[in-house]
């Protein structure tokens, strides 16, 4: 079918106009109709998604369902998805009807709430999708709108300071990357990616600031990209926004924002740095590798001080983040089939980790630690859920979350044994922290009056996490699932990188790209 990935992204959209247009009033009734037209809009362009994966051929490493027309000034509009971004479009439909079950208990502002998810979900397959720079740009930018309102709006006590923090913090990134966007375009005389990531753009060293930058412009490009993309992740130092979004968000906002909007990071990464400059990137390398070596060990620590729920796995997924970023600028195989494994991974675990706070945050209203002991005695099979959860998040064999981590640190081993020594410390503190939280929260007796009426999950709760439950569980059994898809596409992505940095001319790079 023509037109499949438009389909796919906008027909939440569609459904968003329909809620703002014809849906009045703010009773049970309209509220209810808002939430259900949300859900069989999610669910349906899940469905329509399933087509895009069951057509595409992984053995075809260029970019499929292409689409392409003229745009507004001259800009073309261009969709289409390879073997790296396949997977991310499939995560988000996937996750998106599960976080509007999410919000059933909801009774705020319904209707706009809705519409707020529906358009974030429409611009985040936009980020995933698009083919041309400035289309990409306009994705990547507007996602921050709905999610600022989300934060803003339906968050916690502090929401104002949280949504405004995310997004200075994510758009002072992104103005770095408009400026390399408009360079590229001068210097390439186009905006598709397809055409730049073919492009040789200049990596003679040149002189700035009174000093010699290596790799010249391809570096100040690299750079560039890296400080919004960075803080999109977010990388260690730039991670402080994260969080607070996470605590200040609605239980919803915080399943989208760890499981899909920090991935567009990791993918910027893939979709241009490593392939566009690729003697910045071999240059740069080490840099990446030692901030996020220290992001993994500095944040693990973090994690085992934090009181709130939700501030432990907001710096959990910085640290898991750290994995990824190290993966990528290995630039081999493993890595990078490492990193993308691991932020589905973590697009599931970390989800599905959020609504367990979530669940019992509706029951208590609050999201200390201190608070809660014994939920087993009384919540049996949440005990279990968030028991799976907690291990697939350390990493466990057997579970999604143990593919990537492990692949992700071979890759990173084999160019650098101390960042994958430092980054591999990262996994024991994991399982202290994580553990540390499960003990407190779920074992023990049940001492304190107030849960002594706490009742197990409904059926609805159950049903939002059994799809979640299945994944992480089949990922971590057969893998194939994923790295069959990825692995053609990563191949090419890899042998591109070696020959392009091989081809620049410096002696000093030629000889470490060899070493690998």
């Amino acid at each position: 079918m023509e037109n499949l990935l438009s389909i796919v992204t906008f027909l939440p959209l569609v459904a968003a106009a329909i809620l703002a247009l014809f849906l009045r009033g703010d009773d049970a009734a309209a509220q209810r109709n808002a939430k259900w037209l949300s859900l069989i809009a999610t669910t349906a362009t899940f469905l329509v998604s399933l087509a895009v994966l069951f057509q595409f051929d992984p053995n075809d490493t260029g970019f499929q369902f292409v689409e392409e027309h003229p745009w507004l000034l001259g800009l073309t509009y261009k969709m289409g998805v390879d073997g790296i971004s396949v997977l991310f479009v499939m995560l988000t439909t996937f996750l998106m009807p599960l976080v509007i079950a999410a919000c059933w208990t909801v009774t705020d502002r319904v209707k706009e709430y809705m519409i707020a998810f529906l358009v974030l979900e429409t611009l985040m397959l936009g980020v995933f999708c698009a083919l041309d720079l400035v289309l990409f740009y306009f994705f990547f930018e507007a996602g921050l709108i709905p999610m600022f309102l989300i934060i803003g709006i339906w968050g916690g006590a502090q929401r104002i300071y949280a949504a405004f923090k995310f997004f200075l913090y994510t758009f002072l990134g992104s103005v770095f990357m408009l400026v390399a966007i408009i360079a590229m375009a001068v210097n390439a005389g186009t905006t598709d990616i397809v055409l730049l990531m073919e492009h040789d753009f200049p990596s003679v060293a040149i002189p700035f600031l009174g000093l010699e930058l290596a790799g010249g412009f391809q570096t100040l490009l690299w750079l560039a990209f890296f400080a919004s993309f960075a803080v999109k992740m977010p990388m260690w130092p730039v991670h402080t926004w994260l969080p607070d979004a996470h605590v200040q968000a609605p239980t919803a906002g915080s399943v989208v924002l760890a499981a899909i909007l920090l991935k567009m990071g990791g993918y910027g990464f893939l979709r241009f740095s490593l392939p566009m400059f690729p003697v910045a990137s071999e240059l740069l390398a080490p840099l990446v590798l030692w901030l996020s070596a220290i992001a993994v060990v500095y944040t693990s620590l973090v994690a085992l001080m934090q009181e709130d729920m939700k501030k432990l796995i907001a710096y959990s997924s910085v640290a898991h983040m750290g994995f990824v970023t190290a993966g990528i600028f290995a630039a081999n195989q493993q890595g990078i089939d490492g990193a993308i494994f691991l932020m589905l991974s973590h697009g599931f675990v970390s989800g599905a980790l959020f609504l367990c706070v979530g669940v019992i945050y509706d029951r208590m209203h609050t999201r200390q630690i201190d608070a809660y002991g014994g939920l087993v005695n009384r919540m049996p099979a949440y005990a279990a859920v968030f028991m799976l959860f907690t291990m697939a998040n350390v990493g466990l064999p057997g579970t999604s979350g143990f593919v990537g981590e492990f692949l992700s640190l071979m890759g990173v081993f084999q160019v650098n044994t101390w960042v994958a020594t430092v980054a591999a410390t990262g996994v024991i503190l994991s399982a202290g922290y994580a553990l540390w939280l499960y003990r407190r929260v779920v074992m023990g007796d049940l001492i304190r009056e107030s849960l002594k009426s706490i009742t197990d999950m409904d059926r609805r709760e159950k049903a939002i996490f059994a799809p979640l439950v299945a994944m992480t569980i089949l990922l971590g059994v057969y893998p194939s699932l994923v790295t069959d898809i990825i692995g053609p596409t990563v191949s090419d992505l890899v042998e591109d990188v070696r020959t392009a940095q091989l081809e620049a001319g410096d002696p000093v790079l030629a000889q470490n790209v060899e070493q690998q």
